[in-house]
């Protein structure tokens, strides 16, 4: 996930005075010019893979376990294909093209819009479209010079808001899908809409299975330790697989995966899903300005999650200049929207920058050269689908609740609380985006009532232009029933 922080550490630069270029493969990254090595390069990338891997669970997971408006749900098998796919071409892309140690694969959060959001209202191929239309906005923003300007016309505050806001929601849908948190059914007739486990206990060994993957995972990223979250999600299905393999308990107690060992740990990847796109059906489904409401949820996720990664790997690996840019950044930027729409178009959902990248620059990779590793071992991770869907909900959502953590810690401290047309959006923005289950309304409520504070204020002509056109367009969303228009 793009803004969680990593459990390494940055270390000094590699060298204070760059080594002359020994090579054609120096020359192109620029190894030695930014005080690295080859070998440093090489286990930088395999530090950034073994940190990112765990998406290979989690993202098949969030996805399947969400049905279409038809009812129909995604082939785990056929989404691990299509996520180490994705993740593979476009973070080997990165590392030609944009020359820096990032890693892309498929955001968290940006698959809860697709599976909760604009799933349960289209189909997949109609879902997954709208996501490579948004793919296709960045890149024309990209190109046009727009990207950085719009970024810059969202006040910080609110940046940070949504960020914490989906880190909530993940959260809420971790507790969720492993059981640690249940729905009281409507014929309890309580206003209370959750309860603790099945019945207001936690019982069950896969509930324990949880609480022991969760509080692995803790201890490993309070003590640093390089791919905790994997780590944690292995220690965590070993566990699982005994437990079924030993204890009678009921396949539904497990969710969407039992955990039971494959006969064949390697298989043949399924790209069944490749391809299955649907760019405008889902405007048809629920109107052109609900569709487009939806690419725009999409576009802002991975718009404002890639731009703060981008920077702040890049300050962690000592490549902004002197007056805090970084050269170059429009061929990243464009990268990052290319991998936008790949997502879309093999049905893994937008790809993005992992900020779990620093974990690669903490083992000292400062080049693209990290990239095409990590990249390479995502490929071949096509042909081990086998292990990565016998991983069960509790084993993996751990991974949830932690980046949920992180994600708030990483970012709550830079909103600023003592002005309150900025801290009152700020807050109905956090709030709103698990509380209504609904990361669309966050960012809504957000801007609508950030404009309507500032002018209520005085303060209307500080914000920006783009800032009223978009609170506009939500809020006749909004009042669109009220109108007899939805």
């Amino acid at each position: 996930m793009p803004v969680v922080q990593s459990a390494t550490e940055s270390p000094e630069p590699a060298s204070s005075a760059p080594t002359p270029p020994s090579g054609a493969l120096d020359r192109y990254f620029k190894i030695s010019e930014r005080g690295s090595t080859l070998p440093r390069e090489i286990r930088g990338g395999v530090a950034t893979f073994f940190t990112m891997a765990y998406i290979l669970v989690l993202n098949p997971i969030i996805l399947a376990s969400a049905t279409d408006m038809t009812g129909a749900h995604l082939d785990s098998a056929q989404l691990v294909t299509a996520t180490a796919l994705t993740a593979g071409l476009t973070t080997l892309l990165m590392g030609v093209v944009g020359n820096v140690p990032i890693g892309l694969a498929a955001g968290l959060g940006v698959n809860t819009i697709v599976a909760l959001q604009l799933a349960p209202k289209m189909t997949w191929p109609d879902a997954m479209g709208m996501v490579v239309l948004a793919g296709f906005a960045i890149m024309l923003l990209v190109a046009t010079g727009l990207r950085e300007r719009v970024m810059n016309a969202v006040p910080l505050g609110l940046r940070k808001a949504i960020a914490i806001g989906i880190g909530l929601f993940i959260t809420l849908v971790g507790l969720v899908d492993s059981g640690f948190v249940s729905r009281i059914p409507d014929a309890a007739h309580t206003t209370v809409p959750l309860q603790l486990g099945g019945n207001g206990h936690l019982l069950g060994f896969p509930v324990l299975v949880f609480v022991v993957g969760l509080l692995l995972t803790l201890i490993l990223v309070i003590r640093k330790v390089p791919g905790a979250i994997l780590i944690s999600i292995a220690v965590s299905t070993v566990l699982a697989v005994v437990i079924d393999k030993f204890a009678d308990v009921p396949a539904l107690k497990w969710g969407l995966t039992v955990p039971t060992w494959p006969g064949n740990p390697v298989a043949a990847p399924d790209f069944g899903l490749v391809g299955k796109v649907s760019l405008f059906g889902g405007f048809e489904k629920v109107g052109v300005l609900t569709g487009v409401l939806f690419v725009f949820t999409v576009l802002m996720s991975c718009f404002f999650d890639a731009m703060g990664t981008i920077l702040g790997v890049a300050d962690e690996a000592h490549l902004l200049d002197e007056k805090g840019d970084l050269p170059g950044i429009n061929r990243i930027l464009m990268v990052d929207g290319i991998a936008t729409a790949a997502g879309g178009a093999a049905s893994a959902s937008a790809n993005t920058c992992f900020v779990e990248s620093t974990a690669g620059v903490g083992e000292g990779a400062r080049t693209g050269f990290a990239s095409i590793v990590t990249g390479l071992l995502f490929v071949v991770a096509l042909f081990l689908t086998p292990l990565a869907t016998m991983v069960p909900a509790q084993a993996a959502t751990p991974a949830l609740v932690t980046v949920g953590f992180l994600i708030l810690a990483n970012s709550i401290k830079e909103i600023d609380w003592a002005d309150y047309t900025i801290a009152i959006p700020a807050f109905l923005t956090i709030v709103m985006m698990p509380f209504t289950y609904s990361i669309t309304n966050g960012i809504g409520f957000g801007f609508i009532a950030f404009c309507v504070l500032r002018l209520a204020a005085g303060r209307g002509r500080g914000v920006p232009a783009p800032m009223y056109v978009v609170a506009a367009v939500f809020a006749f969303y909004y009042l669109m029933p009220a109108f007899g228009l939805l």
